[in-house]
């Protein structure tokens, strides 16, 4: 070994959605279409976690650190998305670190989720 670390976590933003994969050969995925909420918390000493949630709850959380411009570009395309709300949320995290764990919704789908199709099978 040459003392180089390696990282926790790969985050990859596309135009279909985000996938961050753990050093533990698990990941996470959502694709921007599934995206109802967007929160903004989880301070560590050393950063600051962006989680994306479905309907169901589930989602990717995505660390600060692991975000560029291509990431901050596509949460504008969420529909009435304020990158200022966003900004206020980091800069709230940053500010109450490391004691606030909590997290705060900065983003919610202005529409509600549909209900599920009701399928009947034969």
């Amino acid at each position: 070994m040459h003392g180089n670390s390696v990282p926790d976590s790969y985050v990859y933003v596309t135009e279909e959605g985000v996938t961050r994969h753990y050093a533990d050969g698990s990941v996470e995925a959502l694709a921007w279409e599934d995206v109802v909420e967007v929160r903004v918390g989880g301070v560590t000493e050393s950063d600051i976690l962006i989680v994306l949630l479905d309907r169901d709850g589930e989602g990717c959380v995505v660390p600060r650190s692991a975000t560029d411009a291509t990431f901050l570009a596509r949460l504008r395309y969420l529909p009435e998305f304020d990158l200022e709300r966003l900004s206020d949320a980091f800069t709230a995290a940053h500010a109450s670190r490391p004691a606030s764990a909590g997290y705060v919704v900065v983003w919610r789908s202005p529409d509600p989720p549909s209900p599920l199709p009701d399928l009947e099978y034969d």
